[in-house]
């Protein structure tokens, strides 16, 4: 009898073992898909929050903002993506100007898991942009918003024009962030964006502001010696533009009255007036009845 016992619980046990082979690879899956799905969030929508909060919007939302944090730690953890509007909403709602939120939600989205799109970085410069709607005077804001524009959000971009666009738009946030009483040293970096993407009248006006209101002289002598460079370059390319426009004129002229004379006997020869258009003395104030190319120049603007 003793044997027949230890016979049938061997069998049990090897029964046990085999249904446990077959149906563990299910089971797994089945258990993957679960921990995978969208998570089940227990806040409900902005208004409704408010009215559960009764009249305590800002201890709910404290308690909101550790939510957040924790769970989007525990999803970094788990490599799974967190629905971050559902509790973002909520405390927003509750508190349109709550600072802490202005400096991380950039951060929450673009690194969130599995990785950051490019749909999140627009979902965190909305947000973004919505404090500077209730914050329009912190420079922290402000600068937080240039820096995530001009630095960090680009690398998220597929086309190099919004690239572009946005690393310019974050200078000018960064520059505008300086004046509201932002580091002063952040205006060279600003200062150097704007120019590197042909803004280089802003870049001057943002140092020459900052310059106004600096008393640190170390930092002016800094920003003195950028605001001398940019309006050196700028000069530069002015003068390129008016020569190149300028060369442009007297080719133009030459191909239209006279296409036979070559470009150095067409300068010899030219400007090239017509008699007949030229006549009386308001026709001859005009650039096209002009005897002398400089003459001529002259009367253009170049």
């Amino acid at each position: 009898m003793k044997h027949v016992e230890v016979f049938v619980a061997g069998a049990a046990i090897a029964l046990g073992a085999l249904a446990a082979g077959q149906f563990r690879p299910s089971l797994a899956s089945d258990a993957h898909a679960i921990r995978t799905r969208e998570d089940v969030v227990l806040v409900p929508p902005p208004a409704q929050t408010k009215a559960l909060a009764l009249g305590h919007d800002a201890a709910m939302v404290d308690y909101l903002w550790g939510q957040l944090l924790v769970q989007h730690g525990i999803h970094v953890n788990e490599k799974r993506r967190m629905p971050l509007e559902r509790y973002i909403d909520p405390i927003l709602y509750l508190e349109p100007d709550f600072p802490p939120m202005f400096a991380y939600v950039d951060t929450l989205f673009v690194f969130r898991p599995p990785r950051g799109t490019e749909e999140d970085a627009r979902t965190a410069r909305t947000y973004l942009e919505k404090g500077l709607q209730v914050r329009p005077y912190d420079h922290k804001v402000w600068m937080h918003y240039g820096q995530f524009l001009a630095f960090l959000a680009p690398s998220f971009l597929t086309t190099e024009a919004e690239r572009d666009e946005w690393t310019r738009d974050g200078a000018h946030a960064i520059a505008h962030a300086v004046e509201l009483g932002g580091d002063s040293d952040r205006a060279l970096s600003a200062s150097t964006l704007l120019a590197r993407y042909g803004d280089q009248a802003a870049a001057i006006t943002s140092l020459e502001r900052v310059l106004a209101i600096e008393s640190d002289e170390n930092i002016k002598l800094q920003l003195q010696a950028k605001l001398d460079r940019l309006r050196a370059s700028r000069a530069a390319s002015e003068k390129d533009l008016r020569a190149k426009a300028a060369s442009a004129f007297i080719d133009g002229e030459r191909r239209k009255e006279a296409p036979f004379v070559g470009n150095e006997r067409n300068l010899t020869f030219g400007p090239w007036p017509n008699a007949y258009r030229c006549v009386g003395l308001d026709a001859r104030a005009e650039p096209r009845c002009a005897t002398t190319w400089r003459e001529a120049l002259e009367r253009r603007g170049d």
